[in-house]
């Protein structure tokens, strides 16, 4: 493989690529506000006439997060397009075009945060499907997010009662931890309890990223598509840039979020002693410390 470039801000890199595929958490925001640095780039990028899609792995549909990113300081209109992997399910869902959800049977377990609306409100237009409060009367599992301040270990009772009954998992996020709140602590999402049901034998389902499906439908607004000239910006190797090598595009990964331990955010550089992601065999074509001009 090439050696990966370190970077300094996107103004390096910015004349290689005509479109920018951005994820959210890490990259743009923490949950709570927006980075200024993040805002600002996008801005540039838009000002100069890149093509701007978001690609992520959050378990809102795609209304709710360009609501919530406007709230965070983004003009929508700047994007092409807003794809997430609960938009991805549900659609599924509702239309069920996808061998694993058309033979779905019809009383589901859905697990979310019960202290958010998100996990109610996800659950609209799904009323072909019967949503049942005990794991024993189930046919198969929703999971959107875990409950608050729950640890993987809590899954185990009720992921134990799944497989005895063989119930197949459907995950609306794929992602392992995200960086929530001002303080960067990390917290685990709902791809940490699929990938657990699935190394207990379970069957599990994802629409969203690294798989190629979300990559692809995220961008058909393009027209004469050039790979070449398209780079995924993220922070999670497992997602962000195994997801990008997958599709076939370069990648940049912002290693202020998830990977933080790995590297110095002074200078930041792929090939050192600190960073642990090289044994995964994934490489980014880019490192920066954040998503910046």
């Amino acid at each position: 493989m090439n050696k990966v470039e370190s970077i300094v801000g996107i103004k390096d890199i910015i004349d290689r690529y005509d479109v920018f595929i951005l994820d959210q958490w890490g990259v743009m925001h923490n949950g709570e506000e927006g980075y200024t640095a993040a805002i600002k780039c996008v801005e540039t990028l838009y000002t100069v006439n890149k093509k701007l899609i978001i690609i992520s792995n959050s378990s809102k549909r795609k209304h709710s997060t360009a609501v919530r990113l406007s709230e965070l300081g983004y003009r929508i209109n700047y994007f092409l397009e807003i794809m997430t992997s609960g938009e991805m399910m549900w659609q599924s869902l509702v239309h069920l075009n996808h061998d694993f959800t058309k033979k779905l049977q019809k009383n589901c377990f859905h697990i979310y945060d019960k202290s958010k609306e998100d996990g109610k409100k996800y659950l609209e237009g799904l009323e072909k499907f019967n949503f049942v409060a005990n794991i024993e009367e189930a046919d198969f599992i929703l999971g959107c997010t875990p409950q608050f301040n729950t640890t993987t270990i809590d899954y185990i009772p009720l992921l134990t009662k799944a497989i005895k009954n063989k119930l197949p998992f459907v995950c609306a996020n794929p992602d392992f931890v995200s960086i929530e709140n001002s303080f960067g602590k990390p917290i685990i999402c709902m791809g940490t309890i699929a990938e657990l049901y699935k190394n207990m034998g379970g069957e599990v389902f994802i629409l969203g990223k690294p798989s190629c499906e979300i990559y692809e439908e995220s961008t058909k607004k393009i027209s004469n598509i050039d790979k070449s000239k398209i780079l995924a910006v993220g922070d999670s190797i497992h997602h962000d840039i195994v997801g990008a090598n997958n599709f076939g595009i370069d990648s940049l990964l912002i290693t202020s979020g998830i990977h933080h331990d790995c590297f110095d955010q002074s200078s930041p550089q792929w090939q050192s002693d600190r960073n642990k992601l090289q044994k995964f065999g994934n490489e980014p074509t880019f490192v920066c410390s954040n998503f910046n001009n």
